[in-house]
């Protein structure tokens, strides 16, 4: 890391958020770590009111189809472009817009070892082998492949993933690496799995604070992080 300058990467598209959830997820990743942090932005939308020190970049272009755009490949494959906001050879964390940061970031940044990809092994999935996407860093420049083989023959993909795309993106890295490495479980928490009653309680019982060792906690699907 140049100067121990940490580059952080998020996306947005659409209305599900606006630049103050960009500049919200900003303000979380800066009060959580002592390192200098460099925020990129990727995306094509009007956003007025985004913090000045934020890096708005256009977001990276598929060769697909115009109706594949909505999906999420557009992040997952989308941000492995060779030269992702001129950032090649440089190591990003990517955070998404559905986090909340809750504990120090620091050790975070400092755990990844050489060009490896790292990511959150996903609550939802017995194994080892699909990761969860809220957060995953990577080094520019060694995931090229993925989006290469996706505009290659997206159709075929599409057919056998659907909108999964972070099961792609997993599949892909095993294909290549033959294993996922994943941030210590106690990291990264998921609101759905680890704070809320079960589904039979939830009338009767208040969603549970995260354990004090979780730096992140995701808010995947329903409910959002604004419910």
């Amino acid at each position: 890391m140049e100067n121990n300058t940490i580059h952080i990467i998020t996306i947005l598209w659409g209305k599900a958020y606006d630049e103050q959830d960009v500049n919200r997820l900003f303000a979380m990743i800066t009060n959580n770590t002592s390192y200098p942090i460099c925020f990129h932005l990727f995306s094509d939308e009007s956003l007025p009111e985004l913090n000045p020190v934020i890096i708005q970049h256009s977001e990276p272009r598929l060769a697909a189809h115009e109706q594949l755009q909505h999906l999420n490949y557009r992040k997952e494959v989308g941000l492995c472009d060779n030269s992702l906001g001129n950032l090649h050879d440089k190591r990003v964390f990517f955070f998404d817009l559905d986090v909340i940061i809750t504990g120090n970031l620091d050790e975070m940044f400092i755990y990844p070892k050489g060009n490896e990809f790292y990511i959150i092994n996903d609550w939802n999935t017995e194994g080892t082998h699909v990761g969860q996407a809220s957060c995953y860093s990577f080094v520019v420049g060694t995931l090229v492949f993925i989006k290469e083989a996706f505009e290659l023959d997206y159709t075929t993909v599409v057919e056998a993933y659907g909108t999964a795309s972070q099961e792609y993106l997993s599949a892909m890295i095993m294909e290549s690496k033959g294993r996922l490495n994943f941030w210590p479980e106690h990291w990264c928490k998921s609101f759905k799995y680890h704070c809320l009653p079960h589904p039979l309680l939830r009338h009767l019982r208040t969603p549970k604070k995260p354990d004090p060792k979780t730096k992140l906690l995701a808010f995947h699907g329903n409910p959002g992080i604004e419910a």
